[in-house]
């Protein structure tokens, strides 16, 4: 079988388990979050964390509670990395520096899983387990909770209320995530990764010597890595490391829990607001930008000049051979697209349009689908841009499912898509414009660029991967990105509480003759072409010069 048909199989497989899950799956989540009954484990914690899960929240008291429990987490999370060297459960690792130790706070509460350290040389079991774990979950259910606010400022009138946010957290990680992160990890395990506490201890022969490793309960943080769209690897080398992803079938299975949850949701929207064909039409803008750039990332790994890359079949620098080059193709697009950030290959080693795929996927906004729930959200600020222009064109009051979209609502989604890409561009010119962080470039040039451009591209739209030739273990990268993971999470957050607001306050408007239809595939193009315009204005001039300008010299 050749290289290419297998690729294809794999992407037809994919698909075929993706569409098999989107309908029970989405309707599942509806039922969960349109639920007034609460289950016991649930009433416990509500109990622990002192909330009344049966109070309805405003946009501005339903934000506080997301922020307020953010910031805990990333205090938490912090004290407990410096706090490693005294703690039990750590395999003689120290505690980690106050830098690097905001960076991982930040990344992890924010749902990027940026990583400047060597997971199986720096973080111990208890950290591993008792804070990055955690984070998993919890700040997946942030997002997903924040997604459900907005379909309910849609889908609601003359109310201000959103729901709450404490019922809304506790749900998602209860009732969504871990049931299918216990079967997805005994998967895993079937598969080979390993699921332990074990201490460090030699593996096999390796040109004549023994390999360290030490083990951990991989498996487990593994499958939420993937359906949290967390991206934070147990290992280094991620879920190219046989323990965290040991063949073929267990690539696969990671690539469709990554996709799961984000595909699903457009099904939850439309069961929320009423009509399945509302999010029918937005999984449709999802599925499109997906395959299409599914299909240009193989097209430039398959197809790259040169004999070397003849004789191998593609490009394979940087590739696992067990997963070949359309595996690796497929995880690359699925994890760009996502604010997942897991690699199982070397993301810096393709070619230079391969690589730039992958950060123009990230500068869409991670929208296609995006990641656990702020996929959803996003794409909905993105719907409200699109009817908004629409209306320009035809010289009507636009409008989104029954409610008008007016100065205010156009100011908060407008204010939603400038701030990533300020952070971005800005840290980006900054870096480049100072002598000490272009020390950390391995590469001169395009591709150097391209190092810190991906960099800060990954932090602020929150999903963790890396070119990996930049050295972003210092004080500057560790103390900017995280900023940047911060910002790029929760700023936009606030706007899209806001315009969920304002949206459940409007009363509704009675659908005309004039009303566009933003169930029909005319809006599904609409939606796509105001996607790839927006993101090709704001981005175009700095992907000409770093992988675009790689690309055309190669």
């Amino acid at each position: 079988m050749s290289p290419v048909l297998a690729g294809v199989l794999q992407l037809l497989a994919l698909i075929a388990a993706l569409a098999l899950a989107h309908r029970p799956l989405g309707d599942h989540m509806a039922r969960v979050y349109g639920s007034k009954k609460h289950l016991r484990v649930e009433k416990w914690l509500y109990r622990a964390i002192g909330a009344d899960p049966d109070s309805e929240m405003r946009w501005t008291a339903y934000l506080r509670g997301v922020l307020a429990f953010s910031a805990v987490g990333v205090l938490f999370l912090y004290l407990l990395q410096r706090l490693q060297g005294a703690l039990p459960g750590s395999p003689g690792f120290r505690s980690i520096d106050p830098d690097q130790a905001f960076n991982t706070a930040a990344s992890f509460v924010a749902n990027t899983n940026w990583q400047s350290y060597s997971g199986e040389q720096a973080m111990g079991h208890v950290v591993q387990t008792a804070g990055l774990a955690v984070q998993n979950f919890v700040s997946a259910a942030v997002g997903i909770a924040v997604a459900v606010a907005l379909v309910r400022g849609i889908a609601r009138s003359r109310t201000g209320e959103l729901g709450n946010f404490w019922a809304d957290l506790v749900r998602g990680v209860v009732r969504v995530l871990l049931p299918i992160s216990v079967v997805g990890a005994l998967v895993l395990v079937a598969c080979g990764a390993i699921q332990n506490f074990a201490g460090i201890h030699e593996v096999g022969q390796f040109l004549g010597g023994t390999r360290q490793w030490n083990g951990g309960a991989v498996a487990s943080q593994e499958v939420i890595k993937e359906l949290g769209t967390n991206g934070g690897g147990y290992f280094n080398a991620n879920s190219a490391h046989p323990f965290e992803n040991p063949g073929p079938f267990s690539n696969l299975f990671e690539i469709f829990l990554i996709l799961v949850i984000p595909f699903s949701l457009t099904r939850t929207f439309g069961k929320m607001v009423g009509s399945v064909r509302q999010g029918h039409a937005i999984l449709a803008t999802m599925a499109t930008i997906w395959l299409g750039f599914t299909a240009l990332m193989m097209w430039a790994e398959f197809h790259h000049g040169g004999p070397a890359f003849d004789l191998a079949g593609g490009a394979m620098e940087g590739k696992e051979t067990r997963f070949g080059i359309g595996g690796s193709s497929i995880f690359a697009v699925a994890t760009t697209l996502t604010s997942t950030g897991a690699v199982n290959s070397f993301h810096s080693s393709y070619t230079g349009f391969g690589g730039g795929i992958e950060m123009l996927g990230m500068q869409l906004g991670e929208i296609a689908p995006g990641g656990t729930g702020s996929g959803l959200y996003g794409m909905l600020v993105m719907a409200v841009i699109a009817v908004f222009i629409a209306g320009l064109m035809v010289g009507r009051t636009p409008e989104y499912l029954g409610k008008k979209i007016g100065t205010r609502e156009i100011k908060l989604a407008a204010c939603y898509l400038l701030i990533t890409p300020a952070l971005v561009l800005g840290f980006t010119a900054v870096s480049m414009a100072l002598p000490t962080p272009k020390d950390s470039m391995l590469n001169s040039g395009a591709h150097g660029f391209s190092e810190i451009l991906y960099a800060f591209t990954s932090g602020a739209n929150n999903n963790g991967s890396a070119f990996g030739g930049l050295s972003a273990d210092t004080t500057w990268f560790n103390t900017t990105i995280g900023l940047a993971m911060l910002l790029g999470r929760f700023l936009p957050m606030v706007f899209v509480l806001a315009l969920a607001g304002s949206l459940a306050e409007q009363q509704p408007i009675p659908r005309t003759a004039g009303t566009l239809r933003t169930e029909k595939p005319l809006f599904t193009g609409l939606l796509v072409g105001t996607i790839m315009i927006i993101t090709g204005l704001t981005y175009f001039p700095a992907l000409a010069l770093g992988p675009l300008a790689e690309g055309l010299a190669s």
